[in-house]
This record gives C-alpha cells, structure tokens and sequence, in this order.
C-alpha cells in the first residue's frame, strides 16, 4: 500500500493534468463562428444593381444572397441605419451561349453566365472582402457563375437562371469569411 506522500503526489498529478486539459479546450468553439468576422454582427444588403436587360435579375440575386447570409453566417440582415457593414453589388454581364447544336444547327445545350462586382465594408468604409487567398488591397471583387441547360430535358433559361442566381450567391456569402 503506498504511503500518504505518495498519494498526494498522484492527487496532485492528476489535478494538474484535468486542469491541463480543461485549459487546453477553454479557447475550442463549435460552430461557424470561427469563420467568420467578430467585429461584425449585421449587415444590410441593398438591391443589387443590374446592367442587364432581363428584369428583376438584382432582386433575384439580392433575395438569394440574403437568404444564404441568413442560412450560412452568424450574421444578421438588418436595414441599413443599423448595420455594421454594408454589402453591395452590381451585375456587370449577363450572357446565354450555344455550347452544343444538332445536325440541323439547332441549339440543344446553352450555358448562361453572369460577373459580378460585390464590395462589403465596415460603415468606416474599409473593405472586408478579399477574393484571394492572401489579403491584397482592393475595392470591389469579382465573382461570376454560370449553369447549363437543356431545352429538351425540360430545362429553360429561367431555371438555368435560377442555378446561376444560387451559385453566385454561395460564392459571394463564401467570400465573407474571416481571412487566415
């Protein structure tokens, strides 16, 4: 049987080591709140603007972009008087191309494909957005997305819009994450 200084060496032993290793996950979170800015907590996302002549294409974009905001950061969209941040942007190209025609030059598989310009900055203005992966200086980043359809398969301009629309604003929401 080991004697009482022994006893209060192991005790101590095995209090240091619980203590180590409570300590060591005290700074440890879960979640998505890691990714993502702490000095930001809202953030008010106006119309995106449109050069195209297709309507309702900035609504669209915009309603999206909010909705993955909402859906994948801790982030909340508030209106503009009370945000922390600002995140704008402007369709700058839209275009539909022929990727693939049958014998009779019919059309039978098209891509659609939209650039966008998006600027997020703090309300001193400084921007917050990067598009590479290491921090440079710049203003607004460009981002584009394109989605393919085919007329026979029951696919339209419009869904293949819509696919566009989704990625673009995966990418754009992907782009606020915090830089390492």
């Amino acid at each position: 049987m080991p004697g009482p200084f022994f006893q209060q060496q192991l005790l101590r032993l095995v209090t240091v080591a619980v203590t180590a290793c409570w300590s060591g996950c005290a700074g440890y979170q879960l979640g998505n709140s890691n990714l993502y800015r702490p000095d930001i907590r809202t953030v008010h996302v106006p119309v995106f603007e449109s050069e195209s002549l297709r309507r309702n294409l900035g609504e669209r974009l915009t309603e999206a972009v909010i909705k993955e905001i909402e859906r994948r950061t801790p982030y909340k969209v508030v209106s503009s008087s009370d945000a922390d941040s600002v995140l704008s942007g402007r369709i700058t190209r839209e275009t539909k191309r022929v990727l693939a025609q049958n014998q009779n030059s019919d059309a039978r598989l098209y891509e659609t494909e939209f650039v966008v310009d998006v600027r997020w900055a703090n309300r001193r203005g400084e921007g917050l957005m990067q598009h590479s992966a290491i921090p440079l200086p710049q203003l607004t980043v460009g981002t584009n997305g394109a989605a393919t359809f085919i007329p026979e398969a029951g696919q339209s301009v419009a869904t293949a819009e819509q696919q566009t629309i989704q990625r673009l604003a995966e990418q754009i929401v992907g782009q606020m994450e915090a830089w390492w």
